[in-house]
């Protein structure tokens, strides 16, 4: 029998701890949605060229296997009565502990040959937020920018400092080389290649790349609407740079008022078009359908030069999972309770 090591049961401890809350509400509930109360939700694990000519039989099998798994583990918390973040992490979860996804295990590298982990969530029904970035030693930043947001005064914490409060709240660490997967480290190693031909520090852009920022919204029996999103951000990107997940009102935002959002793709163009908000307020103050609110927005980010997609669920259920990319990983199950899972451009 394999022995565990103390940090991994330091880990089911904080993750008993954290779903505490969650499995004390079920049971006092005892409920599934009722006719009158739906309940939705949608994840992404990232949009960018994929195609199916280049993708193999058993990884396709892969990544829609993850992704079931994932929004199913999402929609599950909602079936029980649980809350609209509580489906978000338990999804992000899974797919931050996944190697098929830039976000934890799977995060993409550094110039520096680094990790460095982005991640945000938003209550719909007060606004409250949380967000980290740049984390090297946190196995699943979606549990952090959670506490972050319930547990602290502030709503984004950085770096050295995210890490301390982590830390002061108990919260366990991994040593940085849990997030070295081969793949990331030669598509670091090609992205260098490819600078150095080009003979520019400025990012080159690779034709086959995707954006694995991962995300999940939720539409709970209580009406509440969550949004989460987490990110190991660019391949070789320098300085410490942030993109657009855990900017909250670019990447993620939620209002239980408009919709709830979570978008991956070239995280400067995302933030310089404030997406979700931008998204929210077409919803709010026009009236648009949720894909078309999707889709005019992407079509801004795209007049900019920026491409990628969002999953974007209003108030009544309704999601537009949009990508101005050749794919992206997608996963829903609507309030009729109908899986779909997605690759390609369909």
């Amino acid at each position: 029998m394999k022995k565990r090591t103390s940090s991994s049961l330091d880990r089911r401890a904080f993750l008993q701890t954290s779903a505490a809350g969650l499995v004390a509400a079920s049971a006092l509930s005892g409920t599934v949605r009722g006719a009158d109360k739906p309940i939705a939700f949608a994840i992404h694990g990232g949009a960018g060229t994929i195609l199916k000519s280049t993708m193999t039989p058993e990884k396709e099998a892969d990544y829609r296997a993850k992704l079931t798994e994932a929004v199913t583990a999402g929609h599950e918390v909602l079936k029980k009565g649980g809350k609209a973040l509580d489906a978000v992490v338990a999804a992000i979860v899974i797919l931050e502990d996944s190697p098929l996804f830039n976000a934890g295990k799977g995060a993409v590298f550094t110039a520096d040959g680094t990790n460095e982990l982005d991640s945000a969530i938003m209550d719909g029904s007060t606004l409250a937020a949380g967000a980290v970035a740049g984390v090297k030693r946190i196995q699943n930043p979606i549990l952090l920018a959670r506490m972050v947001m319930e547990k602290s005064p502030h709503v984004m914490m950085i770096g050295a400092g995210a890490e301390a409060y982590a830390k002061k709240m108990g919260m366990p660490f991994v040593p940085p080389e849990y997030f070295r997967t081969e793949q990331r480290w030669r598509d670091l190693q090609k992205a260098k290649e490819e600078e150095a031909k080009k003979k520019t520090a400025r990012r080159v852009v690779n034709p086959d790349e995707k954006y694995g920022t991962v995300g999940a919204v939720a539409l709970d029996s209580a009406g509440n609407l969550a949004a989460g999103t987490s990110t190991g951000g660019m391949t070789n990107k320098k300085f410490n740079r942030v993109g657009d997940a855990p900017i909250i009102g670019a990447g993620t935002y939620a209002n239980n008022a408009s919709c709830a959002v979570s978008a991956t793709g070239y995280g400067e163009y995302f933030i310089r078009s404030v997406v979700g908000h931008d998204i929210s307020a077409l919803i709010e103050y026009k009236g648009l359908p949720v894909g078309e609110a999707a889709e005019t927005v992407l079509g801004k980010v795209a007049k900019l030069g920026g491409d990628g997609g969002v999953i974007v669920m209003d108030r009544n259920g309704r999601i537009a999972l949009a990508h101005n990319t050749p794919g992206m990983y997608r996963a829903s199950i609507d309030v009729d309770g109908k899986l779909y899972v997605g690759i390609y451009k369909d």
